[in-house]
């Protein structure tokens, strides 16, 4: 009989070199529209050297703010801001106006596509690629938690659920022809038919 291979969490035994910490949250506006605050912060939990020999203490190596203003329906970037407060070099700061390269982009499929597209390489920095990456799918739940404040009817059919088309086949739940929307599905006929039966 084999032995059973060990979780990976098992394997880890010393304290860890490196953390990074993402930190997205929305802000409502009073006309509909929602500003996303990204931020990351990438912090070297031990000293070390760097690349040419010099001595690296520890502490914050990243601590770079994003944050979009989106609106409409399907979520589109309105406008978009940077700040670095901590950085590895001087140069980087230069690297924050290529933040604005993603007005215009629709939050929907093919997203981090279109940021990489963008931003990625040597069209800006790494790090706010990857931070506006994750805050695409970030503010899609900022804005339906702003709208579900306000009850609204169910709707009729699968073509009038607001943002499904946001949600179909981003996992292997709300795949389409999976769990999830045969749950929409059977809650929508269920309420067909208590509305007959009124």
């Amino acid at each position: 009989m084999e032995a059973e291979k060990p979780r990976l969490k098992d394997l880890i035994h010393d304290k860890p070199v490196h953390e990074r910490a993402v930190e997205i949250r929305s802000y409502p506006l009073k006309d509909g529209r929602l500003i996303v605050e990204g931020r990351l912060k990438d912090d070297q939990l031990t000293q070390g050297y760097r690349w040419d020999g010099e001595h690296r203490p520890a502490g914050t190596v990243h601590l770079i703010y994003v944050r979009i203003m989106v609106g409409e329906w399907p979520l589109k970037i309105l406008d978009a801001e940077a700040e670095m407060e901590q950085v590895p070099h001087e140069l980087c700061p230069t690297t924050r106006e290529s933040v604005r390269k993603i007005i215009g982009v629709t939050i929907a499929a093919g997203f981090s596509n279109e940021v990489r597209r963008r931003l990625g390489g040597v069209r800006g920095c790494a790090h706010m690629a990857f931070l506006v990456m994750a805050m695409g799918p970030a503010a899609i739940h900022g804005y339906w938690t702003m709208k579900s404040k306000t009850r609204r009817p169910l709707p009729k059919s699968l073509e009038e659920f607001s943002g499904l088309s946001t949600l179909m086949n981003s996992c292997t739940l709300w795949r389409k022809e999976g769990p999830m929307i045969e749950y929409i599905k059977k809650a929508l006929e269920e309420e067909k038919l208590r509305k007959n039966k009124r």
